[in-house]
């Protein structure tokens, strides 16, 4: 029997599905491992909180050597601020407009707060925003390495350090994310070699200006493996905490690293060769599509071909899985990150299912 069917057997009638279970010593295996892979190459650590949004999680991943978080939005820093985080960066191009000018401004009087920038506009409105303060504001150029995403060109980053500086901001270094790491296989390798040549010529630039790089930070799980260059300084995975099929997929994770899925319990079984599962986008997404499917069924072959928003259509393959009505899955989610923004709290049990907690999602629904 599959292990994750094994925990969910074992759980099954102490929870209501849908709901995303978490093996917390997979959990648990995965931040150790990445720390000590992030160790041994000299790096820190400064794990993506989007991927779960979880306090505890990132104590965990505190206690395990990461030196802070990395957050997507105001909100999300907020929320970790107010828990006893106190070294935070928001890495994306923060535009401080409405309420965020005062969030930002009490954010960098609670924790070290880094805030991404990779334009004159919002560097200017950060001063502003800062007020008779700006030396609180830490910031970190952005700069683009191929994914074609946020990010100024690597070659101009020292302009907009020296631009940060004269507004009195406190420029730390630069950043990128290798997005297109995630196309294949093949695509990671090549990713965090763009990665390393792009930040390379940003670093350079700052040189250039007088601004000494004390932060080079590199992006993603998929490229995690080839992110060791001599020029990087710190890195910023989210996914590899939990894993998914994608980053299995990519061969960034195992199966084995998976460490959440969502119960579903089989609800109707009418169309020949097929069931639907209470496992619809609102828990997984769509992201997916009909060849790969919207999340697999742990064990076995099957994939969801389609989902509603309630609804998981379950084609099932030749072979001896037909599970009747009543019978409760792991699903696999593509895409981990989000899973966790449709549900109030984690299940939280091991390999065994004998255990069971209930972590809040702390952050679910900080979107801002």
């Amino acid at each position: 029997m599959n292990r994750l069917q094994r925990a969910l057997d074992a759980l099954v009638e102490r929870i209501d599905t849908p709901a995303p279970i978490v093996l917390v010593d997979v959990m648990q295996g995965n931040i150790d491992r990445i720390q000590g892979f992030a160790d041994q190459h000299n790096l820190k650590v400064r794990p993506h909180v989007k991927t779960h949004k979880c306090v505890e999680i990132g104590r965990r991943q505190i206690e395990a050597g990461a030196v802070g978080i990395t957050a997507g939005n105001v909100g999300e820093a907020e929320v970790f601020a107010a828990a006893g985080f106190d070294d935070i960066f928001l890495a994306y191009p923060i535009w401080p407009s409405g309420t965020k000018r005062a969030r930002i401004r009490r954010l960098a009087e609670s924790a070290r707060l880094r805030v991404g920038v990779d334009n004159v506009a919002a560097i200017e409105a950060l001063a502003d925003a800062m007020g008779d303060e700006p030396d609180r504001l830490q910031v970190v150029i952005e700069v683009d390495c191929g994914a074609r995403r946020s990010g100024a060109p690597p070659e101009l980053a020292g302009d907009l350090a020296l631009a940060a500086r004269k507004r009195g901001l406190v420029p730390v270094g630069v950043f990128t994310y290798p997005g297109h790491g995630g196309a294949g296989r093949d695509a990671r390798r090549r990713a965090a070699q763009d990665q390393e040549a792009a930040l390379t010529t940003a670093v350079r630039s700052l040189e250039g200006v007088g601004v000494t790089a004390e932060v080079v930070s590199a992006g993603s799980t998929p490229t995690l493996e080839f992110s060791t260059s001599g020029v990087i300084t710190e890195i910023r995975p989210g996914e590899y905490v939990f894993g998914d099929l994608n980053n299995a997929r990519l061969g960034s994770c195992t199966e084995d690293q998976i460490a959440l899925f969502v119960a579903g319990t089989v609800v109707s079984d009418w169309v020949p060769d097929q069931v639907i599962v209470d496992v619809g986008n609102k828990a997984l997404s769509k992201e997916g599509s009909p060849e790969i499917g919207y999340g697999g069924i742990a064990g076995t072959k099957a994939i969801l071909s389609k989902v509603n928003e309630y609804h998981g259509f379950l084609p099932l393959p030749d072979g001896e899985f037909r599970p009747s009505v009543g019978t409760v899955v792991p699903v696999v989610p593509n895409h981990v990150c989000p899973v966790v923004l449709g549900f109030e709290e984690l299940i939280v049990t091991d390999s065994t299912g004998t255990s069971l907690e209930r972590w809040p999602v702390d952050a679910r629904g900080f979107l801002n």
